[in-house]
Parts: C-alpha cells; sequence; structure tokens
C-alpha cells in the first residue's frame, strides 16, 4: 500500500519528564501549539481530541500506545478541513530518547495513502510548531506566532 510519511528530529536541552509534559500538559501545550489544548486521558484506547480555543475540535484520533516518558502513538484524523478528513485516520508518533543532558525527539506522521493532504499540511505544521516547543523549554519563551490560534481558520 503506498504511504505519506513526515519525520522530524531535534534536540532540546531538557528532560524526557519535562519533554513528556510540554507534549501532554495544558498548561505547556497552550503556550506552543497555537493555543490548543489536548483532551485526553493519556492511556491506550483512550480518546485524544485537539481543541480550537473557541472549542472546536481541530484533530481527533485514540491513544494507540502510551509508555510515559518515552513513547506515544495517537491515531490521528484532521476535522477542519474536509479533503484531510476524507483521508481517514493517520499515525503519529513521538520518540523521546536521552542523549547526555539532552533529550532526542523523534516525530513521525503517517498516512496509509500516496500525496496525502495532511501530511503536506503538517509537514509545514510539525517544524514550526516543535521549534516553539523547544524555544519555550531551553528559554522560558516559545517563538512569536505560536501562542495564538491563526485568523481566519
Amino acid at each position: 500500500m503506498d504511504k505519506s510519511e513526515f519525520v522530524y528530529v531535534t534536540y532540546i536541552r531538557t528532560t524526557p519528564e519535562r519533554l513528556w509534559s510540554a507534549l501532554t500538559q495544558p498548561e505547556f501545550t497552550r503556550k506552543f501549539w497555537v493555543d490548543t489544548v489536548q483532551a485526553c486521558e493519556w492511556k491506550p484506547g483512550a480518546s485524544w481530541k485537539l481543541m480550537a480555543p473557541d472549542g472546536r475540535i481541530a484533530d481527533a484520533g485514540e491513544v494507540v500506545e502510551i509508555d510515559p516518558p518515552r513513547k506515544l502513538v495517537l491515531t490521528w484524523q484532521n476535522h477542519l478541513s474536509a479533503e484531510m478528513t476524507a483521508e481517514g485516520f493517520s499515525r503519529m508518533t513521538y520518540l523521546l530518547e536521552p542523549e547526555g543532558g539532552v533529550v532526542k525527539l523523534t516525530l513521525t506522521h503517517t498516512v496509509d495513502r500516496s500525496d496525502s493532504k495532511l501530511i503536506k499540511a503538517v509537514s509545514t505544521g510539525w517544524p514550526h510548531i516543535l521549534a516553539s516547543l523547544k524555544s519555550l523549554l531551553e528559554t522560558g519563551e516559545p517563538l512569536e506566532g505560536t501562542s495564538e490560534w491563526p485568523k481566519g481558520i
């Protein structure tokens, strides 16, 4: 079967525990992920929702695998674009690996279809979001433009 995939690797000066909290806890995600909140119980089989500031569900799925503070796998479906919703569920994986005084974060986002509009979209979104996360954890400040929901979406 054809597949579209996006992989992003970054190194963050932090601990796996602090990075895990930043990736999963609302008080962190609001700061670097355009004021969104993840609604989830963070256990296998739990539903997962990425909520826009106005209460709309931006993306949703389910926790497939969770091993704090090492690995998180979610199914993922976009709910803001009819074209991307029609592609069905993708799979997003965070892998956190300590390496000395830093943590290697590998994000992999895949969908079982070629030429995916979702993967094209996340290929531009994830780098900005994760760079802002890195900045927040290392300096205390997210990147400009990543702490507010984009106008018109």
